[in-house]
């Protein structure tokens, strides 16, 4: 897609469709609206008068300008009340009324930055949001079908009221950007998460982070099974053994901040790309969505796409342990015992609560490199969704400090996340009678067992864990949130490495 900052009058814009915010309460007042009434005869005091055009949240009215205007199309958005307009609730604003533009056939849209402007959002925030939405919003996932939705927005024009345009334009460009590099990284999460079992396989993944990182400032290295062996990684490699897809383990390595080795975060993502739940095998219900197991690896993989272009003062070790997890003739099975990479034997009490064991060499292999923040993210548990739902991504830590840090990141990126306790009691559940632990603490606390389990490895390293398995994917089509895989988390981890980079 197209993106370009113009500073050009409403009605003179070159356009199939321009996109209004409307705030409740001020329709009236809203410099847009009497603009366009005066070109349009009174049209839009006439609708707004009729309820047609509201400044109610998420209301979204498309008016035809019939050459009264250059641009074919008005789309008017409801924004809602000003003073209770977030960015999260904006970029779900601007997602909707682009698939409204896309359904009216237009190719190329406008945004009227200053109509959405608030005093706590600013019109920097707004350029990269509207990039950001363009991308996200407009998402399709279309790669096995043969014949394919034509319709499509190839150009974005972000208009600005500014006297000092020309000057200021070239330093606006840089939000453009960013928010473009967000929107594609989530769709890349997106699309590997959506991507079929048989398709995305441990090596289809390794090699799409391989591709997509190439000639970037990040190193992308893949170990294969042999040298998981000598780096003693037995309980992914137990994980691995009922599969006949090699697993493996990629590690992205990005240096930005060659001079402090202290000044780092790895980021790690579970990359099942389909559970079938080993040989304590799921229902055929709770097997169909197990293409998207491998989400939060998708989302570290999407994470450092960005990385690449933010160029952040911090050093990031993305890794995705990846594997299958299926009940082949070798599979591993309960009551067998394996031995992590650290040394610690671990009772196998369920073959379906394989991504703690994956993550658990993960862990420990980012303590061998030294990394003293650590933050894990992963389809973890159907316990967080009894917890929370599909509201909020569950979220479990050793450091407040650092996990109010993590949960602040998501707030300012609209993804909301919710802390959950890791008392030390818990960890009875997991206790072993023949090995150091069991890989499951049974139905009560599911969530916090399993992921305190992975916190077992963390040793003295500051660590969050989030749960995504209730926000990774949806059966609908709302807001900025595409039918299928949702990218969940990789605007946080984006944000968190930002946030991280600033405080040195």
């Amino acid at each position: 897609m197209k993106i370009s900052l113009v500073n050009d009058e409403i009605s003179e814009l070159r356009t199939d469709c321009v996109l209004v915010g409307l705030f409740k309460n001020e329709e009236e007042n809203n410099e847009c609206v009497k603009h366009l009434d005066l070109k349009f005869n009174r049209t839009f005091s006439v609708l707004m008068g009729d309820g047609e055009i509201t400044g109610k949240p998420s209301s979204l009215t498309l008016v035809h300008s019939l050459n009264k205007i250059l641009p074919k199309r008005v789309l008017m958005c409801g924004l809602g009340e000003r003073d209770v307009l977030t960015t999260g609730k904006l970029r779900d604003f601007l997602s909707s009324a682009f698939r409204k533009a896309r359904e009216s056939r237009s190719s190329s849209c406008s945004v009227i930055v200053n109509s959405f402007m608030t005093d706590s959002i600013s019109e920097q925030e707004i350029i990269s949001i509207a990039s950001e939405s363009a991308n996200s919003g407009l998402y399709r996932y279309e790669l096995y079908k043969s014949s394919k939705d034509e319709s499509n927005i190839d150009e974005l024009m972000v208009v600005i009221d500014n006297d000092d345009f020309s000057e200021s334009s070239d330093s606006l460009y840089k939000y453009v950007s960013y928010g473009e590099s967000i929107g594609q990284s989530v769709n890349l999460a997106r699309d590997l998460s959506n991507g079929p079992p048989n398709h995305m396989t441990p090596t289809r993944l390794s090699e799409v982070a391989t591709e997509t990182l190439l000639g970037t400032v990040i190193n992308v290295e893949v170990m294969d099974i042999e040298k998981m062996e000598t780096m003693g990684m037995g309980a992914l490699l137990g994980v691995a053994r009922g599969s006949a897809e090699p697993p493996k383990f990629i590690v992205m390595d990005y240096i930005g901040d060659k001079d402090d080795p202290n000044n780092s975060i790895a980021l790690l993502g579970k990359g099942i790309t389909f559970d079938s739940g080993g040989l304590d095998l799921k229902s055929p219900t709770g097997m169909r969505t197990m293409k998207g197991d491998m989400a939060g690896g998708a989302a570290v993989i999407g994470a450092m796409n960005s990385i690449a272009y933010l160029k952040p003062k911090i050093n990031v070790l993305g890794i995705v342990p990846a594997t299958e997890n299926m009940p082949g003739a070798s599979a591993q099975r309960p009551s067998d015992v394996v031995t992590a990479m650290d040394g610690t034997t671990i009772e196998i009490d369920n073959t379906d609560a394989e991504g703690r064991l994956v993550l658990a060499d993960a862990v420990c292999y980012a303590r061998l490199r030294g990394v003293n923040r650590i933050v894990d993210i992963a389809t973890l548990t159907g316990a967080v969704r009894s917890a929370l739902g599909d509201q909020c991504i569950g979220a479990f830590g050793n450091d407040p400090l650092f996990t109010d840090t993590v949960i602040d990141a998501g707030d300012r990126v609209g993804e909301r996340i919710w802390e959950l306790p890791t008392f030390e009691e818990y960890k009875a559940q997991f206790s072993s009678d023949i090995a150091d632990l069991k890989n499951s603490g049974g139905s009560g606390a599911g969530a916090i067992t399993g992921a305190m389990f992975i916190g077992s490895f963390v040793d003295e390293a500051s660590w969050v864990h989030l749960d995504i398995a209730a926000t990774s994917g949806t059966n609908r089509t709302k807001g900025d949130l595409v039918k299928g895989s949702t990218g969940s988390g990789v605007r946080t981890l984006i944000e968190l490495c930002r946030i991280l980079a600033n405080k040195n």
